[in-house]
């Protein structure tokens, strides 16, 4: 059996699953939420019906931030070859896919099912092939340069698609489809729901979003188990990607003892994996490995984080989103770190096989992890 035919297996053993016993536990009740107006009396907004989830697709084609303001759309209605069209394709910062499936008034069986099928198609697709969708998008752009521009980083093809996530976008949401999320997401396959519902406003409707799970925490499982390539037991050691540029000093790091990352929820969130004593491995990318050390404390936002008695972001001369203090979903966050040892960026260790990833925070899972962590010991010297 390959890969593909095991993953719809997958998917029809889960979904049938979804019947048995162990579910029975669940009463969690479909999403919903009301809109009241502000002021003395206030008045509840009524709920209304999109005309179409033809047109909810074509405002997120419009206006992707509806979506995420964390990705960047790269293919709609893309010819699976399945006998089917996925909706859309979306690109992360770290260069996994996001497989969007409007539900369309199917059945959540329907739609997952679907989702999951399209799943085993897109885990084929290799550089080439995810850089023709995007050309079939967008005629004329080129997926590397755009990617560059949008992420302000170059996309790197070896790590392209190796993990990806599905997410359904539903206009209503039943508890049935909440139970199969959840349980297929306890199984170890990255899927999130984002609920829209409609408000009449006027001469107008509005538009809200709610997801089912902390995108975050999809973020998070996404990183940690790629579903490409060789998979072992993760050795325990934690793998730092440290953006540096102006916005954030390298040399600030090693001197006052800390790690961050900022901008947007997709580069802070992982953070909240480190917990004290964990140790880590930092890597600056485009560069190499800079150092060492084990977490001292958890995730601190940045108007928290103090160095010595004084406010951090007084002492330090990197900008670290200074100017995004107050939003925090794109404010910096820090996590305090004891080093063993680091080395400038101009020293920064990197050899062929050195295992490398966009996400800030992540526990790989790949033989290539643990023998760049075996010959970084080496290196630098540490047990």
């Amino acid at each position: 059996m390959d890969k593909a035919e095991a993953h719809r297996t997958v998917a029809s053993t889960l979904l049938a699953d979804t019947d048995a016993e162990n579910l029975v536990w669940s009463l969690d009740m479909p999403i919903s939420h009301a809109v009241w107006t502000v002021g003395h009396d206030p008045r509840e907004v009524p709920q209304g019906l999109l005309p179409s989830e033809q047109l909810l697709e074509a405002m997120i084609v419009s206006q992707p931030r509806i979506l995420s303001s964390e990705w960047m759309l790269i293919g709609r209605q893309v010819d699976t070859g399945y006998g089917g069209r996925l909706d859309l394709l979306a690109i992360a910062p770290d260069g996994s896919l996001i497989l969007v499936e409007l539900k369309r008034d199917r059945t959540p069986r329907e739609v997952v099912a679907q989702a999951l099928d399209y799943a085993s198609w897109v885990e084929k697709q290799d550089a080439n092939d995810i850089a023709a969708i995007y050309g079939r998008f967008r005629p004329g752009h080129n997926l590397s340069a755009d990617f560059r521009e949008r992420f302000g980083q170059p996309l790197d093809e070896e790590t392209l698609n190796d993990s990806h996530q599905i997410v359904i976008v539903a206009a209503t949401l039943d508890a049935s489809s909440e139970r199969i999320v959840n349980y297929l997401n306890d199984r170890g396959l990255a899927i999130n729901v984002l609920f829209f519902q409609v408000f009449n406003h006027g001469d107008q409707q509005l538009l809200s979003r709610a997801w089912l799970i902390d995108p975050g925490e999809v973020q998070v499982h996404v990183a940690n188990s790629g579903i490409r390539g060789e998979k072992e037991p993760w050795n325990g050691e934690y793998y730092v990607s440290f953006g540096e540029s102006q916005s954030r000093l390298w040399e600030e790091a090693t001197r006052f003892g800390f790690v961050s990352g900022g901008g947007g929820s997709w580069y802070s969130n992982s953070l909240r994996m480190l917990s004290p004593g964990d140790r880590i491995w930092v890597k600056i990318p485009g560069e190499g490995f800079v150092g060492v050390g084990s977490v001292t404390g958890a995730r601190i936002a940045a108007r928290e984080f103090t160095i010595g008695e004084r406010p951090a972001l007084e002492t330090l001369k990197g900008d670290y989103h200074r100017a995004l203090i107050d939003d925090p979903e794109k404010a910096e966050y820090f996590v305090p770190v004891e080093w063993d040892i680091t080395v400038p960026r101009e020293k920064a260790v990197q050899e062929v096989g050195m295992f490398g990833n966009q996400n800030t925070v992540c526990k790989p899972v790949t033989p290539k992890w643990r023998t760049t962590v075996e010959r970084l010991k080496e290196v630098f010297g540490v047990r």
